[in-house]
């Protein structure tokens, strides 16, 4: 049986979740269509800018994103702390560069408001836009919706662009969520649209490697893209031994990147390259052999549901939403 998506979502138990919206029957979101010959790769940015915009406005910082030919993944994490600190007014602000704002509400702002009444009412609809901006439910139909209109448009056309509705998995451990962002940002090296990490465009690990690019990459791919509002930096890694910030990924951004770029080598035989003998860092912090990281990276996408994490974890997850069990190929075992 098909379960909301407010069912899945508990903050209680992991503030971490990967999402998957994906075409409907030939619609192409990106790459190239062989029936008319028409190329469709400047949707990828359409994709990319939309994310990093709501991120701007939501409390939803992005972990890891791939924006694929018919689908895209995203690794979110959701700021509850930071959403309950804004201000009213924040609130507002944030919420009306979406929508258009209620009289009611624009009363309140000009303080107009003439009774107790309308000023409890008025808030009762801003704190509303509060729980939306915290919401993946509520990120995706704003990313979905804003993609499908601009692309019916394109192809003259009209109807439903995505599957009714993305897929999402709770990532209930830190296990759980390395795992499934190396699974996210590998995608396209495993669909052979790219050769390596570092030339693995509109992937979040290829953004994270833009400002360390050094001499013999082309002009345009050194310059960051430059965006028409503040962009909000990916989501962080912590593990740095110079990273002052308490909230982020609890793994160094260089482990991370060298574990990729290792399961990708692995992973694909006819990619370029030797595999490397030797092990990253994280994988021993982790207590992790190779065998382990394969199998769990290669098939993470197809094996796992709903979410994902250590039985614990599935067992406070289960209690928490209201489920009786859940499945038991959903827990990582990691030793």
């Amino acid at each position: 049986m098909t379960q909301s998506r407010q069912s899945q979502v508990s903050l209680s138990d992991t503030p971490y979740y990967h999402c998957i919206s994906r075409c409907v029957r030939r619609a192409y979101l990106c790459g190239e269509d062989k029936y008319t010959e028409k190329s469709f790769e400047h949707r990828r940015q359409w994709v990319v800018e939309r994310m990093h915009y709501l991120a701007s406005l939501f409390n939803i910082d992005i972990c890891a994103y791939a924006i694929m030919s018919n689908h895209y993944h995203l690794v979110l994490h959701i700021d509850e702390q930071h959403n309950e600190s804004l201000t009213h007014e924040e609130v507002c602000e944030r919420w009306c560069q979406l929508y258009s704002t209620p009289v009611l509400v624009e009363r309140w702002q000009s303080e107009q408001t003439t009774s107790e009444a309308e000023n409890k009412a008025a808030l009762t609809i801003i704190n509303g836009w509060r729980g939306r901006l915290a919401d993946i439910s509520w990120f995706m139909r704003c990313l979905n919706e804003f993609i499908a209109r601009k692309a019916n448009k394109e192809d003259e056309c009209s109807g439903r662009f995505w599957e009714g509705r993305f897929k999402s998995q709770a990532l209930l451990d830190e296990d759980a969520l390395l795992t499934c962002m190396a699974y996210v940002d590998l995608n396209p090296i495993r669909a052979k649209m790219a050769v390596s990490v570092e030339t693995s465009e509109y992937t979040s690990a290829y953004e994270r490697l833009l400002p360390c690019k050094k001499a013999g990459v082309t002009q345009q791919q050194e310059k960051p893209l430059e965006y028409a509002f503040t962009k909000k930096l990916l989501f962080g890694f912590v593990g740095d031994e110079n990273e002052q910030s308490t909230q982020g990924i609890p793994f160094s951004l260089l482990d991370y990147i060298e574990l990729v770029d290792w399961s990708g080598r692995i992973i694909r035989e006819d990619k370029r390259g030797a595999i490397s003998s030797q092990r990253p860092r994280i994988l021993s912090t982790l207590g992790l052999d190779n065998d382990t990281w394969l199998s769990l990276a290669s098939s993470f996408g197809k094996d796992y549901h709903g979410a994902v994490g250590s039985l614990e974890a599935l067992a406070a997850y289960a209690g928490n939403t209201g489920k009786r069990w859940i499945a038991s190929k959903n827990e990582l075992r990691l030793h």
